[in-house]
C-alpha cells in the first residue's frame, strides 16, 4: 500500500471538518506526544485542520527538559543551557521514571548514566524524587506536570484561544502505575486527558489518514519500526475497510488494528550517546593534561554529553567529524575526530539488538515477513545508516521513508482528539489497539478442607481494547477477597520482568455478600452469582465498574383479557425477555459446576460486521413470526396463566486497593498542586514585568528617535518637545539605576504618563499623512456626483422615476459637500500643523458618506423602476402566466433566505447578475425587493 505525496494532500484538505458546537470559543484541541527527549505539540482549531505548535524559538519540537536557578525556571532549550553549567539543576529523561519505585532496574540505570542528581526514594508512595536542596524536592509527576503545562502554553499561543483537552501519547509497555501517573501530571498542568494513546498506535493512524483512499475492503500488513531515545518498538498493523452497523445503517469505516508488538525499552539514542560521551571522557583522561578526571566532575560530563549527542547526530551523514570544547575542565580544551567506524564499534552489541522487536512482533502476530506490504521508519534513531543497513538484512525488503519521523505520532493524535472532542466533526478512522500484557484474577477457594489459590485470566495478551469483562463468582456465600494481577510472563525476558515492576495491580474486597444472598432467598431467587464488571477504558488502564449479586425468580400471573395493543405490546416484551433469558439460560448452560468463575465479554466494545447483523435479523425475524402465531392463539382466550422470569440485581460493596507505585493523592497532592501554582504565578508575573519594563524601554528610544525627524518636530509646539525629550532623558537614566528592579506596576504607570505628553502630537503627525488621500477621494466624490446628477436630470425630464425635490435634494449634498471641502482645504493650506486638528480624517469621511447615501438610494431607486405601459402590460398576462411568476418570485425569496441562513464558507456558486439598459444604474446597489426601497426613501424624506 503506496502512500503517495498528492494522496497525502488530499487527505489532509479533506480529513477534518471544524463544526462550532453551540457557543464556547473555546474549542480547539491538542495533541503532546511526549518523549523521553523531545515534546511536539499539534493543535486542531477552526480554520486549521491539524498543525504542528511552534515554540518561542520557532521550532517545531521542544526539549523536554526543566530548570530551576536562583529562584527561577526554565524550560526546553533555555534549560538546557543551564543544564551545562549546572547539570544537577536540569532535569530531562523524566518520563523513564515515571510510576517506578527506586529499586527498579530503570531507575538505577538513571542513577548510573547521571550520578550527579540526588535521588530519593518516596516510601509512602513506592517512588522516587529529585532533591534540589534540602527544602525542595519534586517528584516526576509534578516535573512532567510543568512541561505538559508548557506545551499548553505553545499550543494556546498558537490557537490564540484557551485550550484545555489533549490526547498524549504515552509508550506502549507502559503499565497501569505508569499511565495513571502520567494522567495525573497532565491534570496538575490543567489538562483534561480526553486519551492516553499508544504512541505507535498515533503513528499508525496518522499513517492510515494520509492514506486512506488506498484502503480497501482487503487487509493490507504495515510494520512500523520506532527507534526513539530511551527506546525501540516493532509493531504489525493491518489496514482494512469494515462494514459496520452505526447508528441503525451499515456505514464502511476503515480500521487499523494492532496485531503483534515488540519492543526493547532500553534500546535507544540516549544509550549510544552515553557510549560516545564516555569514549569521549576516557580519551581525555588519556591525554593527562590535568590531574582531575572528567568523570569526576557533573559540569564536564554535561559538556560531553551534549557534545557527543551533535557528534552522533553528524555522523548519521557524515563518515567522521571531530567532537570539540572548550574549556572542558581546568581551562583545558578538548578536540578529537571521531568516525562512524568508532561510534559503530564501540555501540556494537546494541547494533545486534536492532531486529528483536521486529522478530518478536511477529512472533505475537502470527505473520510473515512475506506478507508485510512495507516497513515504514520512525524516531529518530532510524536515521543512523547502521540501524538501517541492520534492519534491511533481516527483513529483507526496502525501508520506507515516506513518513515524518518526528511529527507522525502527534498529528496521528491530533486526529485522535478532534474525533474524541465536541467541537470538530472527522471521517471515521477505528482504531483497535492491544494489550501488551495479560490480567488475571486471583483468589483462594477452601476445597476438602484445604486452601487452594485459584487462577483465571481476565484480559489475554493481545486482547484489543477498549473492552469491557464480568467476572462471575458462583461459589461465595460470604465476604471474600480476590486480586488483579499480571498473568504470566514467561514470554519476555527477566530483565524485562522486573522492568515492569510489581506484578500485583490491586486487591478487592467484598462486603455485604451473605446478607444480599439472605435477602434474594427470601424473595424466593436463585442467585446466578456475583458478577464483577472490569473494563479497559481508551487509556488502556484497568477500572473496576460495578459489583452485583444477579439472581432469578419465576413469577406467575393471571392476565386478565387483552385488547389488540396490550397483545401487541406483551409480545413485544416477551420477544426482548426471551433474548435476555436465552442469554441467562446460556451462560448457565456454558457454565462448569466446579469452576468457581467464569469470565463473560459484558457486550461487544466495536460494531457487528454485516454478515453477523445480517443472521441475527434473520434470527429475530423468525422469532417474530413465531411470537405473532403465539399472540393470536392469546386472542381467543380470555385469561390465561403466564410464567416470566424476573432478573434480581442487588449492588455488593466493594473496596479497591491499587497496589505498586501510587498517585498523588490527600496532602501531598495538595501541596504539589501549591507548589506548581507558585511557579506559575511567579513566571506570569515575571513575563508580566518583562513585557511592561520591553515596552517602556521600546517607548523611549522610539519618542527620541521620532522627535529628531522633522516631521514629528513641526507637529509639535517647543515647550511639547522640551517636556517629551525631558520625560524620556529621566526614564532612561532610571532605567539603568534604580529602575531596573522596579514592578511591572511602575512600568505600566511611567509608560501611560509618557503616551500622555505624545498621544496629541502622533495624531496630528498621523491625521498629516492621511488627509491628502481622504481630500482626494473627495474630490472624485464630488466629480461623479456631479455627473450622475446631469443624468438624474435628464431622466426625470423624460420619466417619473426621480422627482424634483429629490434632484434638489441631491444637489443640495453636492454644494454642501463642495463648501466643505473648499472650507477645509483654505483652512489647512494656512494651519500650522503643531496645533490641535480641528478637521479630522473620520469627520471628512462622514461627510463623504451622508453625499454617498444620496446617490446610492437614488440609484436603488432607479433600478427597480418599471414604466406604466409595462406594468399595464403585465397585468393583462392570464392566469396561469401570473401564477408561474408567483411561484418563481416565492423560489427566489426562499432561495434569497436560504442564502442568508447559510455559512459563508458555503456560499461559492456564482450569483445571477441583472442586468439594466441604463448605463447609470450599478448592479452593486440593487435592493433585494420593493420593500426595501420604501424603508428607504421613508428614511430619506425624514432626512
Amino acid at each position: 500500500m503506496e502512500f503517495s505525496q498528492r494522496s497525502m494532500s488530499i487527505s489532509l484538505a479533506l480529513f477534518i471538518i471544524a463544526t462550532f458546537i453551540g457557543v464556547s470559543e473555546e474549542i480547539a484541541v491538542m495533541s503532546i506526544d511526549l518523549g523521553s527527549e523531545w515534546m511536539k505539540v499539534a493543535i486542531v482549531s477552526p480554520g486549521v485542520p491539524m498543525e504542528i505548535a511552534l515554540n518561542k524559538e520557532s521550532k517545531r519540537k521542544t526539549p523536554v527538559a526543566i530548570a530551576f536557578r536562583n529562584g527561577e525556571r526554565s524550560f526546553g532549550e533555555d534549560a538546557q543551557v543551564i543544564g551545562v553549567r549546572f547539570p544537577q539543576n536540569t532535569f530531562f529523561y523524566i518520563l523513564d521514571l515515571l510510576g517506578k519505585p527506586i529499586d527498579n532496574p530503570i531507575v538505577q540505570l538513571y542513577r548510573k548514566r547521571f550520578p550527579y542528581y540526588d535521588i530519593v526514594a518516596d516510601d509512602d508512595r513506592k517512588t522516587v524524587a529529585f532533591r534540589l536542596n534540602e527544602n525542595t524536592t519534586y517528584t516526576p509527576e509534578e516535573l512532567l506536570a510543568q512541561i505538559l503545562h508548557k506545551g499548553k502554553e505553545i499550543a494556546e499561543a498558537s490557537a490564540h484561544q484557551k485550550i484545555n483537552e489533549a490526547v498524549i501519547t504515552v509508550p506502549g509497555f507502559f503499565n497501569q502505575a505508569e499511565r495513571r501517573a502520567l494522567i495525573q501530571s497532565a491534570e496538575l498542568a490543567g489538562l483534561k486527558v480526553l486519551q492516553l494513546i499508544n504512541d505507535y498506535t498515533a503513528v499508525a493512524l496518522n499513517y492510515g489518514v494520509f492514506g486512506r483512499t488506498e484502503i480497501n475492503d482487503s487487509a493490507h500488513y504495515i510494520m512500523f519500526y520506532d527507534m526513539g531515545a530511551s527506546s525501540t518498538t516493532a509493531i504489525v498493523v493491518s489496514y482494512q475497510n469494515v462494514k459496520t452497523k452505526e447508528r441503525g445503517f451499515l456505514e464502511t469505516n476503515p480500521h487499523v488494528t494492532v496485531l503483534g508488538v515488540g519492543y526493547d525499552r532500553t534500546l535507544g539514542g540516549l544509550e549510544m550517546q552515553i557510549r560516545l560521551q564516555h569514549y569521549l571522557a576516557q580519551e581525555f583522561d588519556a591525554l593527562k593534561k590535568t590531574p582531575n578526571s572528567v568523570f569526576k566532575s557533573p559540569r564536564a560530563m554535561a559538556k560531553l554529553f551534549k557534545e557527543a549527542g551533535r557528534v552522533k547526530t553528524v555522523l548519521s551523514a557524515n563518515a567522521d567529524h571531530f567532537a570539540q570544547i572548550e574549556s572542558l575542565i581546568d581551562d583545558i580544551d578538548f578536540k578529537l575526530q571521531v568516525t562512524r567506524e568508532k561510534l559503530e564499534e564501540i555501540c556494537a552489541d546494541l547494533f545486534n539488538r536492532v531486529a528483536n522487536p521486529v522478530k518478536i512482533a511477529l512472533d505475537t502476530s502470527g505473520l510473515t515477513m512475506d506478507v508485510i506490504s512495507h516497513v515504514v521508519l520512525v524516531g529518530a534513531g532510524t536515521r543512523m545508516p547502521k540501524v538501517q543497513e541492520t534492519l534491511s538484512q533481516y527483513v529483507k525488503t526496502e525501508l520506507s521513508k515516506n513518513v515524518n519521523t518526528d511529527e507522525a505520532a502527534a498529528l496521528g493524535a491530533a486526529y485522535k482528539a478532534a474525533d474524541l472532542s465536541q467541537g470538530f466533526k472527522v471521517k471515521k478512522f477505528v482504531t483497535k489497539d492491544a494489550l501488551l500484557f495479560p490480567i488475571q484474577i486471583t483468589f483462594e477457594r477452601a476445597i476438602d478442607d484445604k486452601v487452594r489459590q485459584v487462577k483465571k485470566t481476565l484480559f489475554g495478551r493481545m486482547n484489543p481494547f477498549p473492552q469491557k469483562k464480568i467476572i462471575t463468582f458462583n461459589k461465595h456465600t460470604n465476604d471474600f477477597d480476590f486480586h488483579v494481577n499480571y498473568a504470566e510472563l514467561d514470554y519476555l525476558p527477566a530483565s524485562e520482568v522486573t522492568s515492569i515492576g510489581d506484578l500485583h495491580i490491586s486487591n478487592i474486597s467484598l462486603n455485604g455478600v451473605a446478607e444480599a444472598l439472605e435477602k434474594h432467598a427470601k424473595e424466593g431467587a436463585e442467585s446466578k452469582g456475583i458478577k464483577v464488571h472490569f473494563n479497559i477504558d481508551d487509556s488502556g488502564i484497568l477500572n473496576l465498574l460495578t459489583v452485583e449479586l444477579v439472581s432469578e425468580k419465576s413469577s406467575t400471573v393471571v392476565d386478565e383479557e387483552e385488547g389488540t395493543f396490550s397483545i401487541l405490546g406483551s409480545t413485544i416484551s416477551k420477544f426482548f425477555a426471551g433474548s435476555s433469558l436465552e442469554k441467562e439460560t446460556a451462560e448457565k448452560t456454558e457454565e462448569a459446576p466446579k469452576e468457581d468463575i467464569k469470565p463473560v465479554h459484558e457486550e461487544p466494545e466495536y460494531p457487528e460486521s454485516t454478515k453477523e447483523s445480517e443472521e441475527k435479523e434473520k434470527k429475530k425475524s423468525d422469532t417474530k413470526g413465531n411470537e405473532d402465531k403465539v399472540a393470536n392463539k392469546t386472542e381467543k382466550t380470555e385469561k390465561e396463566k403466564k410464567s416470566t422470569i424476573i432478573q434480581i440485581k442487588e449492588p455488593i460493596s466493594s473496596k479497591e486497593a491499587k497496589l505498586g507505585s501510587q498517585i498523588l493523592s490527600g496532602e501531598k497532592l495538595t501541596e504539589s498542586r501549591d507548589k506548581i501554582h507558585r511557579l506559575d504565578v511567579h513566571d506570569s508575573e515575571k513575563a508580566r514585568r518583562e513585557t511592561a519594563l520591553n515596552n517602556l524601554e521600546s517607548y523611549v528610544i522610539d519618542a527620541q528617535q521620532k522627535f529628531d525627524s522633522k516631521e514629528f518636530s513641526d507637529a509639535a509646539t517647543e515647550k511639547e518637545i522640551e517636556e517629551i525629550r525631558k520625560a524620556c532623558a529621566e526614564i532612561s537614566e532610571w532605567l539603568y539605576e534604580d529602575g531596573f528592579t522596579a514592578t511591572a506596576e511602575v512600568y505600566e504607570e511611567k509608560l501611560i504618563e509618557l503616551q500622555k505628553l505624545t498621544n496629541d502630537i502622533y495624531e496630528r503627525v498621523s491625521e498629516y499623512r492621511d488627509r491628502p488621500e481622504v481630500l482626494n477621494g473627495m474630490v472624485s466624490l464630488l466629480q461623479g456626483s456631479r455627473l450622475f446628477l446631469d443624468n438624474m436630470r435628464n431622466l426625470s425630464a423624460t420619466s417619473e422615476v426621480i422627482t424634483s425635490v429629490e434632484i434638489e435634494t441631491l444637489e443640495k449634498a453636492i454644494n454642501e459637500t463642495q463648501d466643505y471641502y473648499e472650507t477645509v482645504s483654505k483652512y489647512f493650506e494656512d494651519a500650522p500643523l503643531n496645533i490641535p486638528v480641528k478637521y479630522k480624517v473620520r469627520h471628512i469621511a462622514n461627510k463623504m458618506e451622508l453625499l454617498d447615501r444620496e446617490i446610492k438610494y437614488l440609484l436603488n431607486k432607479v433600478k427597480i423602476w418599471k414604466p406604466k405601459q409595462e406594468a399595464a402590460a403585465n397585468q393583462t398576462d392570464n392566469k396561469a402566466e401570473h401564477t408561474i411568476e408567483e411561484n418563481e418570485e416565492s423560489i427566489a425569496d426562499s432561495d434569497t433566505e436560504k442564502e442568508k441562513s447559510t455559512p459563508d464558507v458555503e456560499q461559492q456558486e456564482e450569483q445571477p447578475i441583472l442586468e439594466t439598459t441604463d448605463s447609470t444604474q450599478d448592479p452593486l446597489f440593487l435592493p433585494e425587493n420593493k420593500e426595501q426601497l420604501n424603508n428607504e426613501e421613508k428614511n430619506h424624506n425624514e432626512l
